[in-house]
Parts: C-alpha cells; structure tokens; sequence
C-alpha cells in the first residue's frame, strides 16, 4: 500500500503499525517522537494496535523545550 511519511510517498506492507513504520524509518529518539496521522496525534500508547491504511499521511514531531531564561 502507499503511505505518506513526511511528505513522501512510500510503499509499504498492509497491515503496518505505527511502531513498525517508527523502526523502518529509523526515527532517532523514538521515545520522544509524537506522530500524527492524517493531522490527528496519536497516544504513543497506541502505536502498535494503531494499523495504516493506504493514502494516510504520517508526520514524525519532536517538541522542543528550552529558551531564553
């Protein structure tokens, strides 16, 4: 099936989870990344039940603390 991830389409297995797509896309830090699906979070407590479907979007986000003090 296709899939979009980060702006790119990519083929992949029917039935890949979000944990699996984390791991295949090597994603640094995958402790820390929030995903979203077609622009909806998803609990990281759900990226393995959590199954793709064709045409879905994915983006990889880290949210960053720091500043000025």
């Amino acid at each position: 099936m296709t899939i979009i991830v980060a702006g790119e389409k990519k083929e992949v297995e029917d039935g890949l989870n979000v944990a699996k797509l984390i791991e295949l896309e090597k994603v640094e830090t995958p402790e820390y990344v929030t995903v979203s699906v077609n622009e909806e979070f998803i609990d990281n407590g759900a990226f393995e039940s959590y199954i793709l479907k064709e045409g879905d979007e994915i983006e990889f986000l880290y949210f960053m603390g720091g500043g000025e003090r």
